[in-house]
């Protein structure tokens, strides 16, 4: 990385990795935290800042079998203690944090589709042998903007005036264009981004979710207390975007009947490309 030129280094701590149960109250693992001081101070001394993640979807296995991880609010607090346990022995060197890597993309593939980690899902959704595509993505999105909230306000109360570090989240967020030059499609486009990327930056900066995903998602959307809205409203120095790829977003009713989801409550199709042609190309030749 010297050679190359790089100045910063994003990598993640993993949270079983120095906490294998989860809880403080259950043992620290000091290797575990003698390697990432040693990562650091490599850095460091080679000029490059480390950027560090505090959860990149790792959860230690304890706390899913305990309580259901992401699922229960007991999460909240015990993520607070793992962030303050890397504040405490990082932090006078880490200037830069993030507390979760795309928490969309976490609550989207392991809890909608089955695709990720621990790989829940309805039925009618995908493979997966237990889960609620219709519920649960919603609540794990809920418990990591609270645990976000949570420890983005311990650092900013108790470390930042002393450790002079910034902290915010990092969201995978895709950008949707219209397929056609219609007020559907250009609708469709505004609610695939509201529930793509919306869904987690939207509370941050509001306190709320967007208000399109109220109407459509209604009660299976949790709730804020006032407390946590003003808590969660702001909680960030930065907000970091992960960005991969644009697709046309085109007008989809689907169903509402008995199998709802969150993969298909944006009521949006997606694609990558029009009348034959790659989107990539679309854009290229529209810039020429």
């Amino acid at each position: 990385m010297k050679e190359v030129g790089l100045d910063f280094f994003r990598f993640s701590i993993s949270w079983p990795r120095i906490l294998p149960l989860g809880k403080i109250s259950s043992g620290i693992n000091k290797k575990g935290i003698n390697f990432y001081n040693r990562l650091i101070d490599l850095l460091l001394s080679n000029g490059i800042q480390p950027f560090v993640t505090l959860f990149h979807w790792d959860l230690p296995q304890a706390l899913e079998d305990e309580y259901g991880g992401f699922l229960s609010p007991k999460i909240v607090d015990d993520f607070r203690d793992y962030a303050n346990l890397c504040f405490q022995e990082f932090g006078d060197r880490v200037k830069q944090w993030a507390t979760l890597n795309e928490p969309n993309l976490f609550a989207g593939a392991g809890y909608a589709t089955g695709e990720g980690a621990p790989g829940r899902c309805s039925i009618y959704i995908g493979n997966c042998s237990e889960g609620n595509s219709a519920t649960e993505p919603y609540i794990v999105m809920h418990h990591s903007i609270l645990s976000h909230a949570t420890a983005v306000q311990l650092y900013k109360e108790k470390y930042q005036a002393l450790q002079y570090g910034t902290i915010g989240v990092t969201v995978n967020c895709n950008w949707y264009v219209p397929k056609f030059d219609t007020i559907a499609s250009k609708r469709a486009a505004q609610r695939a981004r509201d529930f793509d990327w919306g869904w987690a930056i939207h509370p941050m900066v509001y306190g709320d979710y967007p208000k399109i995903m109220r109407e459509i998602v209604g009660n299976r959307l949790p709730n804020f207390t006032k407390e946590q809205s003003e808590m969660i409203k702001g909680s960030f120095n930065f907000l970091g975007v992960n960005y991969y790829s644009t697709e046309y977003a085109e007008d989809s009713r689907y169903d509402t009947g008995a199998n709802l989801s969150y993969t298909t409550d944006s009521r949006v199709n997606t694609s990558t490309e029009k009348n034959g042609i790659p989107i990539c190309e679309s854009v290229r030749a529209h810039r020429l």
